[in-house]
């Protein structure tokens, strides 16, 4: 029988060292322009040559550059994240969401963490975003509130996705995730169980998430005829920390409430290690809800109930947006909270 010749093996070349667009165009046969619009999924490719280079890449491990790829398009491949956020959990799930946009796109995340309580930190931002030179980028609360760092990416021509508790900006720049309504929820189940005493422990006062998130709470307990007396709101600051502190001036107290709602779940945690120390059961001295739903809320005991709001889902959303070329027209991104009931919760005793 004949031998059969056998194929070369394209991997054989690039031992030790990566493969570069010039290298995919010469063992395929075609030119780089050709390989560049493949790169760039333009349709003006045949599918058999489609295929063919799209297999050699992935035969030999090549990697589009995409800092090389800016500079061919006079643009950056590179979606920004710009946040100052207390939540570390938060801050991954947004993460984790832009990525599932981004996949096979083309484009990278890079993420950039300020301080925006410092008097220069848009100045920071600009600086960041111009030597990036980003597409686009997202804000996360509560730089997302800033309407001077949005002044800014509009006056240098930076397209940007806002992520906020309600709407700030057009709709092609807006994920909103109702806080309000959230927080509402969570008076309604608690009065329904029979509380009137209860207590907040709030956000910061300069993050618009704890405003919505304290006001659909006061005012969902208003409407069934509940006023909260502002000894039952403390301020903290969306940590654990800061939930024990809160937490220790609403128990100390000579009476005490006979459940807390936390703006998360963070602070929270920060109540059941009060209620431990000073032998406070939960829940059949305390009920405690939380916010965000994390998965730190299912780890605790009793597991806590707590506002669900889909933070993943959230962060696909706001990437999503900016691969899109135009705007257009087009409906409010939402995402809707909703009340995860778990065994933090009963009737007060």
């Amino acid at each position: 029988m004949p031998r059969t010749r056998k194929e070369p093996d394209a991997r054989a070349d690039f031992r030790g060292k990566a493969a570069t667009i010039n290298d995919i165009a010469r063992l395929a046969g075609v030119s780089k322009k050709t390989v560049s619009r493949i790169i760039n999924r333009s349709p003006l490719v045949r599918g058999d040559t489609r295929e063919k280079v799209e297999a050699l890449m992935r035969e030999v491990g090549y990697v589009p550059d995409p800092l090389a790829r800016g500079l061919a398009f006079r643009r950056s491949f590179l979606i920004g994240m710009i946040y100052d956020n207390p939540t570390a959990q938060y801050i991954v799930d947004i993460q984790y969401g832009a990525l599932d946009a981004l996949r096979d796109s083309g484009f990278e995340l890079v993420v950039h963490p300020c301080d925006s309580r410092s008097p220069d930190y848009v100045t920071g931002v600009r600086r960041f975003v111009q030597q990036q030179k980003l597409h686009g980028v997202m804000l996360v609360p509560r730089v997302s509130e800033d309407q001077a760092l949005c002044d800014m990416l509009n006056e240098i021509g930076c397209r940007y996705a806002r992520i906020a508790a309600v709407s700030l900006d057009g709709p092609e720049k807006m994920v909103v995730t109702h806080d309000r309504d959230g927080a509402a929820e969570v008076a309604d189940y608690l009065q329904t169980l029979g509380h009137r005493d209860v207590a907040m422990i709030t956000g910061p006062a300069a993050y618009r998430s704890a405003i919505e998130r304290t006001e659909g709470f006061v005012g969902a307990l208003q409407r069934r005829g509940i006023e909260l007396p502002k000894s039952r709101l403390v301020e903290a600051g969306y940590t654990f920390e800061s939930g024990v502190a809160a937490a220790e001036k609403l128990l100390g107290a000579k009476k005490r409430p006979t459940a807390i709602f936390c703006g998360n779940d963070e602070m929270a945690a920060g109540v059941y290690r009060v209620a431990l120390r000073m032998g406070i059961q939960i829940p059949q001295q305390l009920s405690v809800v939380g916010y965000d739903d994390s998965p730190l809320a299912s780890r605790l005991w009793p597991p806590l109930t707590s506002v669900r709001r889909d933070t993943r889902d959230t962060g696909r959303m706001a990437a999503a947006m900016l691969l899109q070329n135009e705007a257009g027209s087009r409906p409010l991104s939402s995402v809707r909270p909703h009340l995860v009931i778990r065994d933090s919760c009963q009737p007060p005793a």
